[in-house]
């Protein structure tokens, strides 16, 4: 099978391992107020407390690695490098190295990625859009852009379904309310209302991936007979499975109201000291 390419070889083509501030390949000090954010930069999320511990950093240390520029008609536009550029301003520095690429806009955005991703500075709906913004403003399409940056095709597929998936849940998990896990499987689920029912049920009882996979499984079954009076819960189900699979026996749970009473099957006395010891 053929070596995947190494994620990111443009960069590092960029930025030579013998000096990132040598003046031959192009460094030099440029004035803060001359360079402007890439209005295609994937990173939307600047944490302020990142950029007040990199901001400290550089005040003792400098910036080590030049910011990535390409020029535009009234100065420099960032290609990489934005969280070193706003944290050096708010280190009271007024002027950074900077390395000069001349790039399209679509290798500008490429490069951007590649550097935010190997870094690991994304999240997840952030990555997405990328992905989404490559294969629109470019000739990518899933299985060349996944060859271009080292990604399997279904793992870009799968970002790009979280796209669909209702704002206020991209929302969760953009601020870690859900994980990535969560979302792909709320991702393939095709009714809204039930993407909201078990999003809530997710965040309200603390479900594990594992838990919400089936929990939509079993939301997705044919419902029961009208006439049927049983109220299943879900939720209470998984978790007895739970504790059945950890106590290797037979655990039922039972709920009426807020109250209720979990039933520990035994079925010898040699089993029911095993039982004990592990409870306690």
């Amino acid at each position: 099978m053929a070596k995947r390419k190494a994620l990111g070889r443009g960069l590092s083509a960029l930025f030579p391992e013998s000096s990132a501030m040598d003046e031959e390949k192009g460094f030099f000090y440029c004035a803060v107020e001359s360079i402007t954010p890439n209005p295609l930069q994937p990173r939307q999320d600047f944490s302020d407390s990142e950029l007040s511990e990199l901001a400290n950093s550089i005040k003792e240390k400098g910036i080590i690695q030049p910011v990535l520029v390409n020029r535009v008609k009234d100065g420099f536009q960032l290609i990489a490098g934005e969280r070193r550029w706003r944290a050096a301003q708010k280190a009271g520095l007024h002027k950074i190295p900077v390395l000069i690429r001349d790039v399209s806009p679509a290798e500008s955005l490429e490069l951007a990625l590649i550097e935010n991703i190997q870094r690991k500075d994304l999240n997840p709906i952030e990555e997405a859009l990328a992905y989404q913004e490559m294969i629109h403003k470019s000739s990518f399409t899933q299985e060349s852009l996944s060859k271009r940056i080292g990604k399997d095709r279904s793992t870009i597929a799968n970002f790009l379904r979280l796209l669909k998936l209702p704002d206020f849940i991209q929302k969760d998990i953009v601020d870690g309310t859900l994980t990535t896990g969560h979302a792909r499987v709320l991702a393939g689920i095709n009714s809204p209302s039930s993407q909201k029912d078990i999003r809530d049920i997710i965040i309200k009882k603390a479900l594990s991936v594992r838990q919400t996979e089936s929990l939509a499984k079993k939301m997705s079954e044919p419902k029961k007979k009208k006439d049927s009076t049983v109220d299943i819960d879900y939720y209470l189900e998984t978790l007895s499975k739970d504790i059945q699979k950890f106590l290797g026996t037979k655990v039922s749970i039972k709920k009426t109201g807020k109250k209720g009473k979990i039933i520990i099957d035994f079925y010898s006395d040699d089993e029911l000291d095993r039982l004990i010891g592990v409870l306690t």
